[in-house]
């Protein structure tokens, strides 16, 4: 096994809902100034938090806007749906943005779950497991479709796959990922290191090859704009295996004051 990469990245999640896209772009712009090392959206049709009904915005779209807006920072969904596309078609979209961009994405999916989704645009929600098969299914379907693309895309593209769960989730993750990402606390993220691990061995995949990725939150009991306590989050995870952090921000203002505690925290991890 090589040696654990302890190199820290910061990555922002722009939540596309409660703002306009002159919102969303400003926020890329002045996140991007501020260091973060990637900048993620999320793959839905509605708002998840305020109102139900609130402005929202389609994540791929966005996606090769951002590639044109940034210059340096990776994107990509923090996770795209792997029900809303057809995987050769997802495929293509992926290798298209990560031209655009110079090759900057990265490849965020997941199962799925929010049912008003799958509700309102008329895809079949089915099971946890039956989408959790469709994905272990088609993620070879999207890597074999890179390879005939031409032109192929710029780099082999990073998959981050988001979940926890440990007797698929965490299978198919050894399989397929180049990024993990889980939420939790540090316990938890380090009992599902354990279990990833665990997945790897049994497959033969060195461990180390997968990033670990989690999201940061203030400690219990704080509150959000308690924005010091955002890096004591982060050091909690990084001594647990963690070396991607992210913060999600909702529109319309996008604080950028977790980010910039973040991205000073990461800055004295390498003096």
């Amino acid at each position: 096994m090589t040696a654990p990469d302890r190199t820290i990245r910061i990555g922002a999640q722009l939540q596309p809902q409660h703002a306009s896209y002159a919102d969303i772009r400003r926020a890329c712009a002045e996140l991007e100034e501020l260091g973060v090392d990637v900048l993620f959206n999320w793959d839905h049709f509605y708002p998840l938090h305020g109102d139900p009904d609130g402005a929202h915005f389609e994540c791929w779209t966005m996606l090769a806007a951002w590639a044109e807006a940034t210059e340096k920072v990776e994107i990509g969904a923090l996770v795209t749906c792997n029900s809303y596309r057809n995987p050769q078609l997802l495929a293509d979209m992926a290798r298209t943005v990560d031209h655009i961009s110079d090759g900057r994405l990265i490849l965020g999916i997941g199962s799925g779950w929010f049912e008003r989704d799958y509700d309102e645009y008329g895809y079949e929600f089915g099971t946890a497991g039956g989408r959790l098969d469709a994905l272990a299914r088609d993620l070879p379907l999207i890597r074999s479709r890179w390879a005939q693309l031409n032109p192929a895309p710029t780099r082999d593209i990073p998959v981050l796959i988001g979940g926890g769960g440990e007797k698929k989730t965490l299978r198919i993750v050894a399989e397929h990922a180049t990024i993990w990402h889980g939420f939790g606390s540090p316990e938890t993220i380090a009992h599902k290191h354990r279990v990833l691990d665990g997945w790897c061995a049994r497959i033969g995949r060195d461990p180390s090859e997968i990033e670990r990725s989690a999201g940061v939150a203030p400690t219990p009991g704080r509150l959000p704009e308690d924005v010091g306590d955002y890096a004591a989050s982060a050091q909690t995870l990084y001594d647990v295996g963690t070396r991607l952090f992210t913060v999600g921000l909702n529109g319309p203002d996008y604080d950028p004051g977790p980010v910039r505690d973040l991205v000073a925290w990461r800055d004295s991890h390498s003096r």
